[in-house]
C-alpha cells in the first residue's frame, strides 16, 4: 500500500445526537444580480441549502466576496432570492409582501459591524426606537429598555450619546436594540470586525450569554476563524457563493475536509507549516528524504504522551517539526507534525500504530 501526500484518515467520531429542529432554513437558494451594461449577470449565491438549529449559534465564514453578506440579507428580507426559499420559524420570508415582511422582521434582530446607532439619540432612545416604531407605550418601553441595558452592562450609560461611548459600548447598545422586540433570531453581520481583540472577546461572551439565557438562535457572519472558534456551535464555510463544508465547530476544526476549511483552520490553530518547509515539500520521496506526518489527537486523549509511546513501540526516531494543543468549545485537541525517514515500511508502521492509538494521520509530503 502506498500512501500519497494527500491521504487523510480521520479517527472514528462518537455518534452525535440529532440537532434540534431548524429555526432558519435555506432551501436551494440562489441570488443573481444584474451586471453593469455589457458585463452580464453576477451570481452571488449558488444553490445554498443550510439549516440553523433552534437555540444554536451557527457561524458562516468566508473570505471577502464569498457571499456572506448576501446570505444574511436574504434571511432578514433585505434581499429576495432569485430562486429557492428562505424560511424562518416556518414562515417563507421570500414569499411575503412588504407589509407582512415588516411585521416578520420584528422577530429577527440584527447587529451590524458599524453599530448603526443614531447620533442624536441616547443609548436609551436608540434601544427604544424599534419599540416606538411598533407603537409601544412609553411606560412599556421603559420597562423593556432598562432591563436590556442592564443585561448588556450599560444601565449607567442610558443617557449617554453614541459619541460618548466606546466601540464596545456602542455594540452593546446595538445588541440591546436588536433584542428589544423579543426576536426569535439574532443576525450578526461582522459585529466584532471593528473592535479590538479584548472588546471582541467581551462581545462574544455577551452573545453566548444572550444565547443561553434567552434561548436565542444566532446566525453569525464573519471572516475571522477566531470568532468561529470562540462562540459557535456549528459552522458553515462559504466559498465562491457555495457552502463547501458544514457541521459542528469541533468537527470542522479537528477534521477539516475542504481546502478552504483547512486554510482557515490552519490560520488559527498553528497547523500551517513554516514557509521554509512548505516550499520544499515534494509529493514523491527523494533520495535521503524525510516524510512529514501530521498526527491529530482529540478530546481527553490530547494530553497523552503519544510521541514517547510511538517511539518506544516502533523503535524508530521521530523528529518534532511542530506541535500545538488547543481548545474548541471547551474540548481539547492537539496536532503534532513529525518527521521520519521516507521508508515505506517505517511510514506504514507509524500509520498503523497511530491509528491504533486513535490518532488521525495525514501525510504532508517529503522533504530532503
Amino acid at each position: 500500500m502506498t500512501l500519497t501526500p494527500t491521504s487523510f484518515s480521520p479517527a472514528a467520531a462518537p455518534a452525535a445526537a440529532p440537532p434540534p429542529p431548524a429555526l432558519i432554513q435555506l432551501r436551494e437558494v440562489e441570488k443573481t444580480y444584474a451586471g453593469r451594461t455589457g458585463t452580464g449577470a453576477v451570481t452571488a449565491l449558488h444553490t445554498i441549502t443550510l439549516d440553523v438549529p433552534k437555540g444554536a449559534i451557527l457561524g458562516v465564514i468566508g473570505r471577502s466576496g464569498a457571499g456572506k453578506s448576501t446570505l444574511i440579507r436574504l434571511v432578514n428580507g433585505l434581499e429576495r432570492p432569485t430562486r429557492g426559499q428562505v424560511i424562518v420559524d416556518g414562515t417563507d420570508i421570500s414569499a411575503l409582501d412588504e407589509r407582512a415582511l415588516r411585521h416578520e422582521r420584528r422577530s429577527i434582530g440584527m447587529i451590524f459591524q458599524h453599530f448603526n446607532l443614531l447620533a442624536r439619540r441616547t443609548a436609551y432612545d436608540n434601544v427604544a426606537l424599534p419599540l416606538e416604531i411598533a407603537g409601544v407605550s412609553s411606560a412599556a418601553i421603559k420597562n423593556k429598555v432598562m432591563p436590556l441595558l442592564d443585561l448588556v452592562g450599560l444601565a449607567d450609560k442610558a443617557r449617554r450619546y453614541p459619541a460618548e461611548l466606546s466601540g464596545g459600548q456602542k455594540q452593546r447598545v446595538g445588541i440591546a436594540r436588536a433584542l428589544a422586540t423579543d426576536p426569535k433570531v439574532l443576525l450578526s453581520d461582522e459585529a466584532t470586525s471593528a473592535l479590538d481583540p479584548e472588546t471582541t472577546e467581551q462581545i462574544l461572551a455577551l452573545l453566548r450569554q444572550v444565547n443561553a439565557e434567552l434561548d436565542l438562535t444566532i446566525l453569525l457572519i464573519t471572516h475571522e476563524m477566531s470568532v468561529i472558534k470562540a462562540v459557535t456551535d456549528r459552522v458553515a464555510v462559504i466559498d465562491g457563493g457555495r457552502i463547501v463544508e458544514e457541521g459542528p465547530t469541533f468537527d470542522l476544526f479537528t477534521r477539516p475536509q475542504h481546502p478552504t476549511t483547512r486554510s482557515f483552520v490552519s490560520s488559527i490553530t498553528g497547523n500551517e507549516l513554516p514557509a521554509h518547509l512548505a516550499s520544499r515539500l515534494s509529493a514523491q520521496p527523494l533520495a535521503g528524504s524525510q516524510v512529514l506526518v501530521r498526527l491529530t489527537f482529540t478530546g481527553g486523549d490530547a494530553s497523552q504522551p503519544f510521541l514517547s509511546v510511538l517511539t518506544r513501540k516502533l523503535n524508530i526516531d521521530l523528529g518534532i517539526i511542530q506541535g500545538n494543543v488547543d481548545y474548541i468549545g471547551g474540548h481539547p485537541f492537539g496536532t503534532l507534525v513529525v518527521s521520519t525517514p521516507a521508508d515505506q515500511a517505517h511510514l506504514q508502521a507509524l500509520t498503523d500504530a497511530s491509528r491504533e492509538l486513535g490518532l488521525q494521520v495525514e501525510v504532508l509530503g517529503y522533504v530532503a
